[in-house]
């Protein structure tokens, strides 16, 4: 079957995606500038034509908060800024397996223990990699969920030892291009992440790697930074939109939205997804502030496939009963594959979910000056 909007530079990327070639920076800025309305669909139907038609849920778990030396512009946790932070060391890794439990009982796939700094030290903090270790064995002999991690950059020890404890996805997001990336961060480089990706990569972890929008970056940047994915090889790309907390240097400058259009976060995603044509393409961060409640599913209908549910590492997220709602609003269903939850049971709990408990996935454990309502 030929896909046809009439379209010709969509049409031919189509064609060629699904005849297995893979787009290059050309295609993509080509690509970012047609109009949404025949960018979405193609994108769609790419997603529906080499995949299942399933969003596949992560959730997540800030393990250890605040006090982070860098200076990343974008983030609440940052010692830089006076964001109102809450900080703590690493929890109990018995607190993270019941924050595992709630996300494999709120539908997650796979669940991500993340620490907010430059990289969790073997050598200079050894109790502290102990414990870290301690939190994965758990969460991976209790759980059925694929346990993930988020701690950094890694020495090669680290990354072989991680691999070998089971970690099936070592998320380090690029954030943005390489060109606008020193925009943003002064402290570390571009090929600092980058270093770290290939080498989780070289182990025999697959990578979760994506960026933040609307941080001031041009629609070339996006493209940008979607083919230096493409070289690295993710098989999950996370699209977060900058949610701008007061206090850090993009919320200040930005105030209280997000440097981009509802259209333009549609159209990056349905790029995205052609550029990433067998990745998860998860729509994570910032989506409930950026995004109208009737407008959210919309990134699902221009190829977007995967999410993270629950709460966020410094904000509020919505009830995952509302993320299965949104999902199914995009005529998809949610992935049962590793975890095969009652997406009805879930839907129920809705506004009782007792959202007060110690660890929630994850936000409920550091709470910044970023607020879902505001």
């Amino acid at each position: 079957m030929v896909y046809e909007t009439g379209n010709q530079t969509v049409d031919d990327a189509v064609e060629r995606v699904l005849a297995g070639e893979r787009l290059d920076r050309t295609n993509g800025l080509a690509l970012i500038a047609q109009p949404v309305d025949d960018l979405a669909p193609a994108a769609d139907y790419v997603r529906s034509e080499l995949g299942d038609d399933t969003v596949d849920a992560c959730s997540i778990v800030n393990a250890k908060a605040g006090d982070c030396a860098e200076d990343c512009g974008f983030c609440a946790q940052s010692v830089h800024f006076d964001t109102g932070i809450e900080t703590y060391g690493f929890l109990d890794p018995a607190e993270i397996l019941d924050a595992a439990k709630r996300a494999e009982r709120d539908g997650a796939q796979r669940f991500g223990i993340v620490v907010a700094e430059k990289g969790v030290s073997k050598e200079h903090r050894p109790d502290e990699w102990d414990e870290v270790i301690r939190a994965i064995r758990l969460v991976r002999d209790e759980t059925d969920v694929e346990v993930d991690a988020s701690l950094g950059i890694l020495t090669r020890e680290e990354a072989e030892i991680l691999a070998d404890e089971g970690i099936n996805h070592y998320n380090h997001n690029i954030e943005t291009s390489p060109r606008f990336f020193p925009e943003i961060v002064d402290t570390h480089s571009f090929e600092d992440r980058v270093e770290t990706l290939e080498l989780a990569k070289e182990v025999g972890m697959d990578l979760c790697a994506g960026v933040i929008l609307g941080m001031g970056e041009t629609p070339t940047d996006r493209v940008e930074a979607a083919i230096a994915l493409q070289e690295v090889g993710v098989s999950s790309l996370p699209v977060n939109i900058l949610n701008p907390v007061a206090g850090t240097e993009l919320g200040d400058e930005l105030g209280d939205s997000a440097d981009i259009s509802t259209e333009e976060i549609i159209r990056t995603i349905a790029v995205y997804r052609l550029l990433h044509p067998d990745a998860r393409v998860r729509l994570t961060g910032g989506r409930e502030v950026n995004l109208a409640v009737d407008e959210q599913h919309r990134p699902f209908e221009a190829g977007a496939d995967g999410i993270l549910t629950g709460d966020y590492l410094t904000t509020g997220g919505q009830t995952p009963g509302d993320d299965i709602e949104v999902i199914e609003r995009a005529g998809l269903e949610p992935n049962t594959a590793a975890n095969e939850f009652d997406p009805e049971a879930v839907k129920s709990r809705g506004d009782d979910d007792q959202r007060d408990e110690p660890v929630e996935t994850a936000a409920g454990t550091a709470t910044s000056n970023a607020e879902l309502d505001d």
